[in-house]
């Protein structure tokens, strides 16, 4: 087999071994590269040091086994059992990296997509006749023979080199005994199949050039950077210019952070876009909302921070918190139902949304967002509130309670979350949310990248399709949101996080990492103080939580976890909700606020 063909090494790192790491490791498990991050010069160091020897199966294998790791384990699960397998049921799992089914005949039995696009491999071919470097589609031939006789199931990873641009493929080999049929060898490969239009996403996301985006795929499908250079005709001094303009505007700080978050934004739009293949674009119920207009006030320092006012203008008041997809509206029921109750809903549209002006980087984030949330409720003259957050947003309300306990009476957690305290907290989750915030607390510095690429696919492909997605592994909220006006609350609500003239990605991502970077103790503590206090003392406060066994963020064994750990919060658990059980199960939440309101003087 070839030897790599390395680029000089860039920000103290070796680019090509960062690249074939990302590569296959991105591309087999692109959600949990976090966890790569903590074993990053472990496996590189000892990489760099091996010599530079191809003869040797067995060191080949070592210099590669860390690598392969967690591909391995996947591959062990899908081809683990003891009940039949077939190769079409094994590729379907594979559906980003190149990858074909060998028979005992040596010849390409089945192939998935990414291997017809980026391999140019055909059914029916024979194994020898691949376009690989000299000798290297007999030896591949040879290894998959070998393993189809012998009784050992142990992996093989060879390192070939592609016949039509020279490049660097890793490929893993497997052998399949199903309980019927006869074995077969699985071939996953690092290259990959570029989706339709995703150059023109990057792009979009990233205000990168069209040389730049040029580039970012060529880096991404293993090319080094004298390859590109001699593909664009331009100089390798030309193409490493246009690498750091890219990195700058992505805010990564390497070609291999680089590398990796655009493999994971491809997964994001590849499974985005097989679903709103899937999804209407229209739904009916657009209209039910009452208008509501968008009211202003001046901070102290000069920032312009919007409300809304939902339900009566002049009932009893409970303070709003719209979570990160900045979900300011509700079903029409429901702010009929909060009007007919009494109750006006303040719902101010935090910094960054909508026409609310940012702060400044240098501003303490929750701390300052508390103190604009206050600003509303004095400029309405609101002394005391029940507060009510959505998901991730308890933390905020735990934050306001801790600084201005006496304004807060009772805090309302629908879907509410706590501190994560245990990996298996995040690997319980669906892989958006793992994505988004094991993302946000392994790498902070890589987020603005995630949650940018990820507004700009919900841009392209429609918020709907982009809810599918994103909750499409909890029934409970894909029935949700298929409800005519919980449709309606969350597409038009969400307006002041993301419309065609607007994008909150920046805030977004400000306040996922300070939720997940954060250290909960004192807020936890003086909010637990206040919930054991006797009902009707000075400073009680009650603490409900309304959670549904159906939320891909706190699932059942967390949301387990969480009542073993916090006793003293009321858990109101849901069997036939998720995340969106607010937009459910929005009657009992009133009826908890309707008894916790003062009534007007």
């Amino acid at each position: 087999m070839n030897a790599y063909k390395e680029d000089p090494p860039t920000d103290s790192t070796d680019l090509t071994d960062q690249v074939i790491d990302d590569l296959y490791e991105v591309a087999i498990d692109p959600l949990r590269y976090e966890a790569l991050l903590d074993h990053w010069e472990a496996m590189i160091g000892p990489q760099r040091s091996v010599a530079n020897d191809t003869s040797n199966p067995s060191l080949r294998l070592a210099e590669f086994e860390s690598h392969f790791h967690r591909a391995e384990r996947m591959l062990a699960q899908v081809t683990g059992s003891d009940q039949i397998v077939d190769p079409a049921h094994l590729l379907a799992k594979i559906d980003r990296s190149a990858a074909f089914v060998v028979d005992q005949t040596l010849t390409v039995a089945r192939i998935n997509a990414a291997a017809a696009l980026a391999l140019g491999v055909t059914q029916g071919a024979k194994l020898v006749d691949l376009a690989l470097g000299d000798g290297e589609a007999e030896e591949l031939a040879r290894q998959t023979e070998r393993m189809l006789r012998a009784n050992s199931g142990e992996p093989v990873i060879l390192r070939v080199q592609t016949r039509r641009d020279d490049r660097i493929m890793l490929v893993h080999l497997r052998v399949v005994r199903p309980a019927q049929g006869q074995p077969f060898v699985i071939a996953v490969t690092s290259e990959l199949g570029w989706p339709k239009g995703f150059t023109k996403l990057l792009r979009g996301a990233f205000s990168l050039t069209p040389a730049e985006g040029k580039v970012v795929r060529s880096l991404a499908e293993g090319h080094s950077l004298a390859q590109i250079a001699e593909e664009r005709g331009r100089s390798i001094e030309t193409i490493r210019a246009q690498v750091k303009a890219i990195l700058s505007k992505t805010g990564t700080r390497s070609q291999a952070e680089l590398i990796r978050l655009t493999l994971s934004t491809m997964e994001m739009a590849q499974y985005t876009g097989s679903v709103s293949e899937q999804i209407p674009e229209s739904s009916t119920g657009l209209g039910s909302l009452a208008p509501r207009l968008f009211q202003s006030i001046t901070l102290p320092d000069g920032r312009q921070q919007d409300f809304l006012i939902l339900g009566d203008p002049e009932g009893r008041p409970c303070l709003y918190l719209h979570l990160d997809y900045g979900l300011v509206r509700w079903p029409a029921s429901a702010e009929a139902e909060a009007a007919r109750k009494g109750l006006k809903i303040i719902v101010p549209v935090r910094a960054g949304y909508g026409q609310s002006d940012p702060l400044p980087r240098d501003t303490p984030l929750v701390t300052q967002l508390v103190d604009d949330l206050v600003a509303v409720l004095d400029h309405l003259g609101a002394e005391k509130v029940p507060v009510l957050s959505l998901g991730s947003d308890s933390y905020l309300a735990f934050a306001l309670h801790a600084n201005y306990p006496e304004r807060v009476s009772a805090v309302l957690c629908a879907a509410g979350v706590l501190p994560l305290t245990l990996p298996a907290q995040y690997d319980r989750m669906d892989k958006w949310h793992r994505f988004i915030l094991a993302g946000a607390r392994y790498t902070p510095h890589l987020l603005p990248f995630m949650v940018k690429a990820g507004f700009a696919l919900a841009n392209r492909l429609g918020k709907s399709a982009f809810v599918h997605a994103v909750y499409g592994k909890s029934a409970a909220d894909v029935a949700t949101f298929e409800i005519d006006e919980v449709f309606e609350a969350m597409v038009c609500g969400s307006e002041v996080a993301l419309s065609d003239g607007h994008s909150a990605h920046e805030p977004f991502a400000r306040l996922v990492v300070a939720y997940e970077t954060s250290n909960w103790t004192a807020e936890l503590a003086a909010l637990e103080a206040a919930a054991t206090k006797p009902a009707g003392s000075p400073g009680h406060v009650k603490v409900i939580f309304f959670n549904g066994l159906q939320d891909p963020e706190v699932p059942r064994d967390t949301l387990a976890d969480h009542q073993r750990d916090y006793p003293w919060i009321d858990f109101r658990v849901y069997p036939d909700a998720g995340q969106l059980a607010f937009f459910l199960k929005w009657r009992d939440v009133l009826a908890e606020i309707d008894k916790i309101v003062a009534p007007t003087e």
